[in-house]
């Protein structure tokens, strides 16, 4: 698991690293689906690492919707932990 503290710089380097030894790669945000940092990561590791990939890129993120007002709706909006859980076991069947 990586938690990079900034996306400017992003250390790119550290990700594709991960993914030329896991083969796989799972990216998780709160933001929404499109247009978020998690497709420029996808996008980034299937230029440089494409060969690498035993699996496809998965993201895990919040609809494309706007972001719920009532504080009770925000359990559906924000990405799980079972959602996480969900798409990492994706990946190896």
């Amino acid at each position: 698991m990586i938690d990079p503290r900034t996306l400017v710089p992003l250390d790119k380097d550290l990700i594709l690293e991960s993914v030329r030894k896991t083969g796989r790669l799972v990216v998780v945000e709160e933001d929404n689906h499109t247009g978020g940092w998690a497709g420029d990561i996808a996008a980034t590791v299937a230029e440089e690492a494409f060969f690498y990939l035993d699996a496809p890129v998965k993201r895990v993120s919040a609809p494309d919707t706007p972001a719920p007002f009532a504080p009770a709706m925000e359990q559906f909006y924000v990405p799980s932990v079972e959602k996480v859980v969900a798409a990492v076991r994706s990946l190896f069947k």
